[in-house]
């Protein structure tokens, strides 16, 4: 437990949450409480399950994991844990939905959909966070040192 919270007292680990957090935040709350524009649990519950063919436990966990995962992150709680699902989350979609689409955002609407820039900017900030860990000001920070 104490590998999985240990982190040091550096100003990395605190930029990149922070970031990571903010951005995840709204794309969970749209997932599950329909925040900005979004569907809510059920419609998003019945899209991926019904329209994408994804398994209702993979739905559950993304919605989670979005959602969940983004306060988790902006308060330092199980950073690693979470960086690690956001890895598996973007990579996910990746290749069911973006891959086809090609790299770049669909900035000018000229693409069918959005390419996968954006996830790949959180693979990288999410696997940086596997390495450094929270950081500075965390949940996990304080947890680690009381083990």
């Amino acid at each position: 437990m104490r590998a999985l919270l240990q982190t040091d007292d550096s100003w990395t680990g605190p930029i990149l949450r922070l970031s990571l957090g903010l951005v995840m935040f709204p794309h969970g709350a749209q997932k599950l409480l329909g925040w900005y524009g979004g569907f809510g649990f059920e419609g998003t519950m019945g899209f991926f399950t019904q329209q994408m063919g994804m398994p209702w436990l993979i739905a559950f966990l993304v919605i989670i994991g979005e959602s969940l995962g983004s306060v988790a992150l902006l308060a330092g709680l199980l950073t690693r844990f979470t960086a690690a699902s956001f890895v598996v989350i973007m990579l996910g979609a990746i290749t069911m939905v973006h891959l086809p689409h090609g790299f770049f955002m669909n900035w000018f609407g000229k693409q069918q959909g959005e390419g996968y820039e954006y996830h790949l900017l959180v693979i990288g900030i999410a696997a940086a966070l596997l390495v450094t860990g929270a950081g500075r000001w965390s949940v996990d920070r304080a947890i680690a040192e009381k083990l």
